[in-house]
């Protein structure tokens, strides 16, 4: 029995469409600029990109709640640059292949880091902040821990984390790769998503529909402007109502 019959008789399992789903990387342009795609989405707040996303089907693009600004930003946006790390007591090659990829960090990328829940090590300090600001990096996001917060913080980059400590990384875990698909709580970003993070935490918008959920958030922006207009004229929760407004 050859190969193509063996298959077809015992019903291998075909892997191709969600090898697709999972491992692909949209390439999609905008209509606009990229930085002009990041600026308007600055102009916005992640609670009503949100509520677009709803309207998208997409009701679980929210990075958990235990990740928290370090500060009280306002909305920050970038192209997703993701990196994968989970602990390990190998040492060897760590350093080489950091130094890899931070070389191909670029302007306006967000920092995405899926540590694999590590719960020792700091996956970002100092050095790096100075790194990603010499780059024109956006932002950075650490579903684990930092350490150097004074610079930091004096630094004035935004970085989004879970927990503070002094342990490093080196002898404790193991970057693995970059620039792959992730995971981090129920959300898959992948490299070149749009990520907002705000005071509200960090917010993924899939690449291939960034432009319409910009557009539509845009309009949700002015229709709020409208009602927060009504509202302050005294007019009442079912004027308001009547009028399409909503709360």
């Amino acid at each position: 029995m050859s190969a193509d019959q063996y298959k077809k008789e015992v019903g291998m399992m075909n892997l191709e469409k969600l090898i697709e789903y999972r491992e692909s990387i949209s390439k999609v342009t905008f209509p606009i600029p990229d930085k002009e795609l990041l600026s308007r989405f600055e102009k916005l707040y992640t609670g009503a990109v949100n509520d677009v996303l709803r309207e998208f089907c997409l009701i679980e693009q929210a990075l958990p709640g235990r990740i928290l600004p370090l500060r009280e930003y306002r909305t920050v946006a970038g192209f997703a640059f993701t990196v994968k790390s989970s602990p390990n007591v190998k040492i060897k090659g760590e350093m080489e292949f950091r130094t890899q990829m931070l070389d191909e960090m670029k302007e306006d990328d967000f920092i995405i880091w899926d540590t694999s829940r590590d719960d020792k090590a700091t996956l970002w300090g100092g050095v790096m902040t100075a790194t990603a600001k010499g780059k024109k990096l956006k932002a950075a996001c650490i579903d684990g821990g930092i350490r150097d917060t004074h610079q930091i913080l004096e630094a004035d980059f935004p970085i989004f984390y879970e927990y503070r400590i002094s342990n490093g990384s080196l002898a404790r875990c193991l970057i693995t790769d970059y620039q792959v698909p992730v995971k981090i709580g129920d959300v898959t970003i992948k490299p070149g998503d749009v990520v907002l993070g705000d005071i509200d935490g960090v917010l993924i918008v899939p690449r291939d529909i960034a432009y319409d959920v910009l557009i539509r958030a845009e309009e949700i922006k002015e229709n709020e402007r409208i009602i927060f207009g009504w509202v302050h004229e005294g007019q009442t929760i079912h004027e308001i109502a009547k009028k399409g407004g909503y709360f």
